[in-house]
């Protein structure tokens, strides 16, 4: 006689977080060239647009290597907005499973968060790996503060997805806003520019970004001559536990009207 065995809440909540995660890798990758392109499709963004700001600007950005100034621009901002992206819709996307009881919005906005934070680290891995063998001088001064950066940035990503999430539930047409919030985001965040670059009279109207301040302040741990100004880790670590908080605070409140809707 078999026993049945009894699992915690906490292990059938790892359990649904892994079937979605699983699901969101087949529904991604569901071709031949599904896994290889959501690698060589940002490798090939980042080359491109570093040999366009290398022919304007010169081989180096502020004691930096051109390539490597914008590789960390562009990494962080892609991380935010295919975080942003998939996690707003994952709630809409995965609205059928909820009818299983083991099923919560929150274990498919986790799923869908993980999944891009791994495809985005293979593609950390992969463009370091190139950066090494095309031999591009490369240093790391603090690669653990760099880790904590890309953790903030992601933190702040899912909360600000889950939020317009639990929006779009009860406002289709918030997707509509979503995207005209998100399009300046590419130009603004300091992918093509340093604050440095700018006159500081102008900074007011760029560093209330979160986000430009976490792309100055990794190119900073990496090369510590590159001398960040005018950003500040306080002001992205604030802006993260803000909108962390009410992303959780929305979700407490909404979560039930949400599989109703």
């Amino acid at each position: 006689m078999s026993l049945v065995q009894k699992r915690t809440r906490i292990q059938v909540w790892q359990d649904v977080i892994f079937a979605i995660f699983v699901r969101e890798i087949k529904s991604k990758f569901n071709d031949k060239v599904g896994i290889s392109w959501a690698i060589i499709n940002p490798l090939i963004f980042i080359f491109v647009l570093s040999f366009l700001r290398s022919q304007l600007g010169g081989p180096i950005t502020h004691t930096m290597p051109t390539l490597i100034f914008m590789m960390f621009g562009m990494l962080i901002i892609q991380l935010f907005l295919s975080t942003f992206n998939s996690v707003s819709s994952s709630i809409k996307k995965n609205k059928a499973l909820f009818a299983f009881r083991q099923v919560l919005p929150i274990s498919a906005v986790l799923a869908t968060g993980l999944f891009e934070l791994l495809s985005k680290l293979v593609v950390i891995v992969v463009l370091l790996l190139i950066i090494y063998l095309i031999d591009v001088e490369f240093r790391l001064d603090d690669p653990l503060l760099i880790l904590f950066y890309i953790f903030l940035v992601w933190l702040l990503s899912v909360s600000l997805g889950l939020i317009f999430a639990i929006g779009k539930a009860f406002v289709g047409e918030l997707s509509k806003i979503e995207a005209l919030l998100l399009r300046p985001m590419f130009f603004i965040s300091g992918i093509f520019f340093s604050l440095q670059d700018i006159p500081k009279q102008y900074w007011p109207y760029l560093d209330w970004n979160p986000f430009l301040h976490a792309v100055e302040l990794a190119r900073d741990a990496s090369y510590k001559t590159f001398g960040a100004q005018g950003v500040s880790i306080e002001y992205l670590l604030m802006c993260t536990l803000v909108s962390l908080f009410l992303a959780l605070s929305c979700y407490r409140v909404f979560w039930k009207q949400v599989l109703s809707r």
